[in-house]
């Protein structure tokens, strides 16, 4: 379909196109398509913006990750549709592994991905050889790689099921997820959870890691001073802001609504 770049949604629609192609190519499965909408609905209310909040917690996730000893950035079928050239950049910027793990797990999904993955520029993809699993997790994504999920310090857990997000802080692990819901169990859970759309995220992540590589004492300063439940706070304040302002009406969203009192995160 041929979308106006005039449109004013034109890029949510054309992440909606990318996600509908991936899912003819047998990449993403019907119930991605079902997950994008749930999560696109929250990025109304965000303004489909990153917020203040968010960009903190893509600053600490970059730190986290230039400071990890073995980072994996793990991959499902809508993250592949959508971004798999900003997952291979990111992961070669803050030399993360990568990994291919899914819910709706076929070999053939897994082979698709993997190759989907190696088109935008990835050397090395695991998943596709499992020889461990998640502990306490049921489903088909405990299948993981001793070299990569299962034996990592630092995962990227971008648009996750919540019951592996909470297996794996269970394993010790630090999980940074990517997830449009802060209601939902994978943001509660995460230990840094960025509350942002994925094809924002990653670039973000990306230049704060370029930013950082070279200032170790900020990096230090950052893994010090970022606290999950200050960002929540500050991030639960901004959608109050948004949703008093559009309850209001349009001259408040589209003026200068005098705004809550401010809750510090720190890192700003």
């Amino acid at each position: 379909m041929k979308i106006p770049k005039s449109h004013p949604r034109y890029t949510s629609l054309m992440l909606r196109e990318k996600l509908v192609k991936g899912w003819r190519e047998g990449i993403v499965v019907p119930e991605g398509l079902i997950a994008h909408g749930r999560g696109e609905a929250f990025d109304y209310v965000l303004g489909e913006t990153t917020s203040a909040p968010a960009l903190v917690a893509e600053r600490a996730a970059a730190a986290f990750l230039l400071r990890a000893r073995r980072p994996v950035i793990s991959v499902n079928g809508n993250v592949a549709a959508l971004a798999a050239r900003q997952v291979v950049r990111f992961a070669k910027t803050v030399s993360a592994g990568i990994e291919v793990n899914l819910f709706h797990r076929t070999d053939t999904r897994m082979r698709r991905i993997v190759r989907t993955l190696r088109a935008a520029g990835a050397t090395h993809v695991l998943g596709l050889h499992p020889n461990a699993r998640i502990p306490r997790l049921e489903s088909r994504r405990a299948l993981s790689s001793r070299e990569g999920i299962f034996g990592a310090d630092v995962v990227v857990v971008p648009l996750e099921d919540g019951d592996r997000t909470e297996a794996l802080v269970r394993m010790g692990k630090t999980v940074i997820s990517v997830d449009l819901n802060p209601l939902s169990r994978t943001s509660q859970r995460a230990t840094i959870p960025v509350v942002d759309e994925l094809t924002r995220a990653l670039p973000n992540m990306e230049r704060f890691a370029r930013d950082l590589r070279s200032d170790p004492d900020e990096i230090g300063r950052l893994m010090k001073s970022y606290r999950k439940s200050e960002n929540m706070k500050a991030l639960f304040a901004f959608l109050d802001w948004r949703l008093r302002g559009l309850r209001e009406g349009p001259k408040v969203v589209r003026g200068t609504p005098r705004r809550p009192r401010r809750i510090r995160s720190p890192g700003d």
